[in-house]
């Protein structure tokens, strides 16, 4: 597609109305992955208010970093807000979206240099720096299978992907043994775990999207006291190697056994026990 001024594409009669919100990774989450696992989390993320109330306009133009292509926006809605509120501590604001742009939701990828690090600009000093520079046939859901030489995935981008059975990612996964290494990005340990027999890369995986661990010793015993929310934060899902469907299992065990010694994640040092 050409790119276009987004300004001919999405018309904004009175940007002076609007702040415009840049949504990039808050430390634990990228908001690309929260808008593709739930579109109510997306929502949160334009309700929350800082110190500064960086939303004192009537709307609020939402975009998320697309963080696969440096410099790009994917459009997450446009809200009005109906109230700032503070209770307590807490300070936020109670929004709504608005239907009229709701069909661009998720497939509007808008190019746009942020000029700092701020989250919030008014919207006039930018809309005329915009490019709408592709539209998705549908609303965007999650990134496409990179082949398995590049994969190695936050448990937060790959959870939607599993949940909706993506067949780019689900076909080659599952017909294809391996081993892969799941690393926790908190304390710096690491799980080599293997595929083998029948189940194929997929369904192994598919249990620590489910649980968080997977059903392994360690793991099973980090999540039980912190939660599978410590799994979305922490955990980035590598692909080591894999081989053929027809592979003898005790290869896939004995290329298990080569990483565990090559990376020491066999315990104390990693989550491995034996």
């Amino acid at each position: 597609m050409c790119p276009l001024a987004l300004s001919s594409c999405l018309r904004i009669l009175k940007p002076e109305q609007y702040k415009v919100h840049l949504a990039s990774y808050n430390g634990n989450v990228q908001p690309l992955d929260e808008f593709v696992s739930d579109r109510k989390a997306w929502d949160g993320w334009n309700s929350w208010r800082s110190k500064k109330n960086d939303f004192n306009r009537p709307y609020i133009f939402a975009l998320m970093d697309f963080y696969p292509e440096p410099d790009h926006w994917l459009f997450g809605g446009v809200y009005k807000v109906l109230e700032r509120y503070k209770v307590k501590r807490q300070q936020g604001y109670r929004i709504e979206r608005v239907q009229d742009y709701e069909a661009w939701v998720g497939r509007l990828k808008i190019t746009f240099k942020r000029p700092s690090r701020t989250k919030s600009l008014r919207f006039e000093s930018c809309y005329q720096h915009m490019v709408a520079s592709e539209i998705l046939a549908e609303p965007y859901g999650g990134e496409c299978f990179p082949g398995y030489e590049d994969i190695s995935h936050d448990f937060t981008a790959l959870e939607p992907i599993f949940r909706k059975e993506r067949l780019d990612w689900k076909t080659p996964l599952e017909n294809v043994k391996g081993v892969y290494l799941v690393s926790d990005k908190r304390n710096g340990k690491k799980y080599v775990g293997a595929a083998y027999g029948e189940t194929g890369i997929w369904s192994r995986w598919k249990c620590y999207l489910e649980n968080g661990h997977g059903g392994n010793d360690e793991l099973v015993k980090l999540i039980k006291r912190k939660g599978l929310n410590y799994a979305r934060q922490n955990f980035v899902i590598t692909l080591l190697e894999y081989r053929a469907a027809k592979t003898d299992d005790q290869i896939i065990i004995e290329r298990e056994t080569f990483w565990k010694h090559a990376l020491m994640s066999r315990t104390p040092h990693g989550y491995n026990k034996n």
